[in-house]
């Protein structure tokens, strides 16, 4: 579960984008339930400020349920304070039809290629019978790179139990800015692509093991992170997602290194006068090393809003 967890809580933004078109609809389709009343949320907000730039710093989840309740009260007057919102990567329509078609060359094995070909006997056989306990055809995957059909197996468990991509954080922030707030992106597609598709095989193999025997776990795992950001717990968010990110190498990757790049960003950006909305993964605002720390070594102190 570990780079799981990462991934979930790290926000690789291009998560659910990436592996939607990938899920067919009938894998889709999450159980028919009762409306329920709206969940209100106040997830946590800061904000970083000298005499005359503002840097608002938002966690965000890329998919939740549907029904909660979160844009309101200082997070929706930050927003609409602010000159610019700034993502991860570039969001809307273009970026996501540019993501397809880059993950479509970068995801997809050559002409020819199978997946299960690439694994041990060993692995072929954990690997197969994971799917046969989710009712998935062996071959379902066959003509993705292992991070691919991975990144696909920890969103259909999320989707099929209720998880939406359009309740996600970002996709309603872009709404709700509007077509005419200017954005600007922290990173490439191609960077956080590359952040998967860097791996060597055999770590992408055993992420995408991890993917399918864990698939069960999955939604526990998100649904007691969103649990803590929609009360706007930073430390039980870190709490959470550093029982099970053990492993250096991924923590690192996913987490530490881009909290450096992005505290190199506000302290640069903080020569710019303007108020600016920061939206990012959850778990880069959380615990030890996240961007909040890291602007504190600087000297730069950010403060609590919501």
């Amino acid at each position: 579960m570990k780079t799981l967890l990462a991934t979930l809580a790290s926000g690789a933004a291009m998560l659910g984008l990436l592996a939607a078109p990938h899920v067919s609809a009938g894998e889709a389709t999450a159980p028919a339930t009762t409306a329920a009343a709206p969940v209100s949320a106040t997830p946590a907000l800061w904000k970083v400020a000298d005499e005359d730039t503002t840097i608002y710093l938002f966690g965000t989840v890329h998919l939740l349920p549907e029904g909660i309740s979160w844009y309101e009260g200082p997070v929706s007057e930050a927003l609409e304070s602010s000159g610019t919102l700034v993502t991860e990567i570039p969001l809307g329509p273009e970026a996501d039809a540019q993501m397809q078609q880059i993950a479509l060359a970068r995801g997809m094995l050559p002409a020819g290629g199978n997946l299960r070909a690439l694994m041990s006997e060993e692995d072929r056989a954990r690997y197969e019978a994971a799917l046969g306990a989710l009712s998935i055809p062996p071959a379902a995957f066959d003509g993705m790179k292992p991070w691919m059909a991975g990144l696909t197996l920890t969103v259909l468990p999320l989707i099929q139990q209720g998880y939406s991509l359009d309740a996600g954080v970002e996709k309603k922030l872009l709404g709700l800015a509007g077509p005419d707030k200017p954005r600007e992106a922290l990173e490439t597609i191609e960077f956080q692509l590359g952040l998967f598709d860097g791996m060597d095989q055999a770590a992408q193999i055993e992420f995408l093991i991890a993917s399918a025997e864990s698939a069960e776990r999955v939604k526990p795992a998100l649904d007691a992170m969103v649990a803590e950001w929609a009360e706007g717990d930073a430390d039980g968010l870190a709490a959470v997602m550093n029982a099970e990110l053990t492993d250096p190498a991924v923590a690192e990757a996913l987490l530490y290194s881009r909290n450096a790049n992005w505290a190199d960003w506000i302290d640069s950006r903080l020569e710019q006068p303007g108020t600016v909305f920061m939206a990012v993964g959850a778990g880069h605002l959380a615990g030890e090393r996240s961007v909040q720390d890291l602007l504190a070594r600087r000297g730069i102190a950010t403060t609590r809003v919501q």
